[in-house]
């Protein structure tokens, strides 16, 4: 039995819990209740997740407890990451009766608790909130730091609020049934907070990916929780992302968040790969622009691509990405000021610092295939 690891996440004003173990579903209820403040809740989870146990072994958790339950399904795919869904999730809580004390438990991946949490923010000006990831994905990245959203036409993420969980709730268990390629997915979140914080982990993640991904609970549990911590120190220390430290979490975002737009937010391309694409590039950006070493450099992409991650434009779609639209979308992230474009890039393994005013031309340089 994997041992059960707690990482607190140390806000001043709605400080949490992150529990990492097995068969945490079964013991929802004694896990949550101390942080609930009624004995009603609603599971949001999605129509792939129905068609398991999960749901039900989750309300038996938390009806053992004397947890009321109801559960909403929407569909599956980030498509469900919108406005429609958003307005249909508010009512389908509000119709079967709602007050400032109800739950909302996000059962899924990062598409569910980016769409609960919203709803948890704006419903009733704000309910208590608890994230229950079921993807490597959503246990490393999403459901830690209370950002939460919808897609917009003009890209990813750009309707949303910072809302803090009440906690979180990351059973190791649930992986089994993953695929490999969404278990990368996950894995490119995790290994990118080594690269960003904590080069040590790095180290031990050369010598453990394969474990991780071939499912053995305790590496696993070790991963998870150490990844969560990394994150978890970050977010406290910039919680609202104003003092630049927690934008280091976009490491190779601005990349991938332009790829996924240019693929649709569909199934062609997982976040996850988007993500693992978008270091390699940043990897290289850093090498032209003189902060990274071309030795770190090699040795972090050549780790992505040795995992099974893709590290090239062609390894996504064949019809090549221009660098002229890809580019087009950069302008519009969040993190770019009047059109000039602002990077997360590497200082080595370890290490990473936000820099502004990029040049356009070295952007161009990487995305044609040159470091």
């Amino acid at each position: 039995m994997a041992h059960e690891r707690l990482v607190r996440v140390p806000l001043k004003e709605c400080a949490y819990d992150i529990i990492v173990g097995r068969d945490l579903l079964s013991r929802a209820g004694e896990l949550l209740k101390p942080v609930l403040e009624s004995a009603r809740a609603v599971i949001v989870t999605d129509s792939n997740l129905q068609a398991t146990q999960l749901p039900v072994r989750l309300a038996r958790g938390l009806e053992a407890a004397g947890i009321a339950v109801r559960t909403i399904v929407v569909p599956a795919g980030e498509a469900s990451k919108s406005m429609e869904q958003l307005a249909y999730l508010l009512d389908a809580i509000l119709e079967g009766g709602a007050d400032r004390r109800l739950a909302v438990i996000a059962l899924g991946g990062g598409m569910i608790g980016d769409l609960a949490g919203l709803a948890a923010a704006l419903l009733l000006r704000g309910v208590p909130f608890i994230q229950v990831p079921t993807t490597l994905l959503a246990q490393v990245d999403s459901s830690v730091g209370g950002k939460t959203g919808v897609n917009s036409r003009f890209g990813k993420n750009l309707i949303g609020a910072f809302y803090q969980p009440r906690r979180v709730l990351i059973d190791v268990d649930v992986l089994e049934s993953l695929p490999r390629r969404e278990l990368l997915a996950g894995y490119a979140e995790l290994v990118k907070h080594a690269f960003i914080k904590d080069a040590e982990f790095f180290d031990w993640l050369e010598g453990h990916a394969d474990a991780i991904l071939a499912g053995d609970p305790e590496v696993r549990c070790a991963a998870v929780a150490r990844s969560v911590a990394i994150k978890a120190a970050v977010v406290a220390a910039d919680e609202r992302e104003t003092r630049g430290e927690r934008a280091l979490l976009n490491f190779g975002h601005t990349f991938a968040h332009a790829y996924e737009t240019l693929t649709g937010y569909g199934p062609e391309l997982l976040h996850g790969e988007a993500v693992g694409l978008g270091m390699a590039q940043a990897f290289a950006l850093s090498v032209r622009l003189g902060c990274c070493s071309q030795i770190d450099a090699a040795r972090a992409t050549g780790h992505l691509a040795r995992v099974g991650l893709p590290t090239h434009p062609h390894q996504v779609r064949a019809r090549p990405f221009t660098p002229e639209e890809v580019l087009a979308l950069m302008r519009r992230d969040k993190k770019a000021f009047d059109g000039r474009l602002t990077f997360v890039l590497s200082c080595g393994i370890g290490r990473a610092q936000v820099v502004a005013d990029v040049p356009e031309a070295e952007v161009a340089a990487v995305l044609a295939g040159q470091s």
